[in-house]
């Protein structure tokens, strides 16, 4: 397996991997609201009287809290969703579906120009514009594309690897400290 194909397939699978993390959205938080119900019943077999409005509370702060939920499902799939575009775009890598031709950047003519012809403030302000062009320019030989796969793979990596960190950790949260 070449390093073109490899990157290409690490790409897909990434990509992959979101949009089946999105399908499973609905479910994931059908399953968050189910908490509600599988409440109400603990509260039942309790002793005792239980009020509505305990009920109630019981119930509502499940259905408050569902924006939270949703964005703390959807972030990390959002980021990591970008942070793949980003370093196939910026990393110049390609889909494998068709070759593409490489990335050209648009010329920058930093010279200044004639500046006869022009009025004394607008003279002023293409001066400014082409040393600002100038200092962008040197800033292309520091982000390459290959500085970009390496901070983006790394981003990506990391976004992933704090992903499947918080979910192991809401697993054990649901699985051994709601149960008690």
């Amino acid at each position: 397996m070449s390093d073109s194909t490899y990157n290409t397939a690490r790409l897909w699978v990434v990509l992959g991997l979101c949009a089946l993390r999105l399908l499973m959205t609905r479910y994931h938080l059908q399953a968050y609201l189910n908490l509600a119900e599988k409440w109400v019943e603990q509260m039942g077999k309790e002793a005792g009287s239980i009020t509505m409005i305990e009920i109630q509370r019981k119930v509502s702060r499940v259905f408050c809290y569902l924006c939270v939920v949703t964005v703390q499902y959807l972030g990390p799939v959002i980021l990591i969703f970008h942070s793949t575009l980003l370093l196939k775009v910026l990393g110049e890598y390609s889909w494998g579906l068709f070759p593409e031709p490489p990335m050209a950047l648009p010329a920058v003519d930093v010279s200044p120009r004639s500046l006869e012809d022009a009025p004394e403030e607008e003279g002023d302000y293409r001066i400014a514009a082409s040393q600002i062009m100038a200092a962008l320019g040197a800033l292309r030989n520091v982000f390459t594309p290959l500085f970009y796969r390496g901070l983006f793979s790394f981003l990506t990596w990391w976004l992933a690897a704090c992903q499947v960190v918080t979910n192991l950790f809401g697993l054990y949260f649901h699985q051994y400290l709601m149960a008690s």
